[in-house]
């Protein structure tokens, strides 16, 4: 394909695409089929593939959920979406004590091949329950895989490997950057390798630790700081869960300094554990403590102060300048 594409493009070209190559492959959901979705990642696949592999679901998440596993069970490959990332707790009971332990209660004679896609964060001004970052509570459970793309043509790669791999994966969409920016991206079929980190950008004096929306907040940041003559590593982590540790802890031994970004509340979030690591393998490594610019431990505010919420720009700025200052 030699367009440029958005993200929610590249997510609608990657479900078309391995449809296409696999029959067993399955899109359902809420307002997936006549409408396309609420963001439109699924517009034109029912009238390609029919409504027999895309299904309009009742607004019901834990039936949408439990269907999934009962499909993925007996040979299928459902593509669920939950419409907003505050509707999927009716899910968890399916997730957590099926999903995720298929493999393991039944001593690997079943696999659970689904794709839970759920488009999250915030600064999109939506309403309630619309915005939430709580990427953290998946990335605990043993058994599930949490990947979230930072760009149309991670999206397109990481999506075909979620739906080709064969334990449950949950594709989190920063919705944020559905259209922000366009990449070309070739329909080869080519998937991306999951648990793996990505560095996007080469430094020696601070590495930067991001995924999802803000890595284009941390990557504006390693622009500004460059005038400055600070030269930033920055690594898009992509799986929450498995997490890449070596990758990062490699940048960590060439920088010595490191600052984490994410979008979600601060306390017990996967940038917690990233430090945790840090401390417990490569606290040798490191010239100063290791940095945090999060969400705040509030409710998601309403529109009008999501802006003061999320991290931007100058905060990264000023917790980098901060932890190349100690001594």
């Amino acid at each position: 394909m030699s367009d440029a594409i958005t993200m929610v493009e590249a997510v609608n070209l990657a479900l078309r695409s391995e449809m296409q190559r696999d029959d067993s492959v399955i899109v359902l959901g809420e307002d997936v089929g006549v409408n396309g979705g609420v963001f439109r990642a699924t517009v034109g696949l029912r009238e390609t593939f029919g409504i027999k592999r895309v299904l309009d679901t009742p607004l019901a998440e834990t039936m949408i959920a439990g269907l999934s596993v009962g499909m993925a069970a007996q040979g299928l490959k459902p593509v669920a979406e939950i419409q907003f990332m505050g509707f999927i707790f009716p899910t968890m009971e399916q997730i957590i004590c099926h999903a995720a332990r298929l493999r393991h209660r039944t001593r690997g004679r079943l696999h659970c091949p689904m794709v839970l896609r759920v488009p999250f964060g915030g600064g999109i001004h939506a309403p309630e329950h619309h915005s939430e970052s709580t990427e953290a509570l998946f990335a605990h459970i043993p058994g599930l895989r949490v990947v979230i793309p930072s760009s149309p043509k991670r999206a397109y790669g990481l999506l075909l490997a979620a739906i080709r791999n064969p334990d449950p994966v949950i594709f989190m969409e920063p919705k944020r950057i559905y259209r922000l920016n366009a990449q070309t991206v070739e329909d080869n079929g080519e998937a991306l390798p999951l648990d793996s980190c990505y560095t996007l950008r080469e430094g020696a004096d601070i590495t930067l630790v991001s995924w999802g929306a803000m890595i284009k907040e941390t990557l504006e940041a390693a622009d500004l700081l460059a005038q400055q003559g600070v030269s930033c590593e920055v690594i898009d982590v992509v799986t929450l869960n498995p997490i890449d540790h070596e990758t990062i802890l490699a940048s960590v031994a060439k920088t010595g300094r490191c600052v984490i970004i994410h979008e979600a509340p601060k306390s017990c979030a996967v940038g917690a554990e990233i430090s945790a690591t840090l401390g417990e393998r490569g606290l040798l490594s490191l010239q100063a403590p290791v940095a945090r610019v999060t969400g705040y431990d509030t409710i998601m505010p309403y529109y009008r102060m999501e802006n003061h919420y999320l991290p931007n720009t100058a905060d990264i700025v000023e917790a980098v300048t901060a932890t190349l200052e100690f001594s």
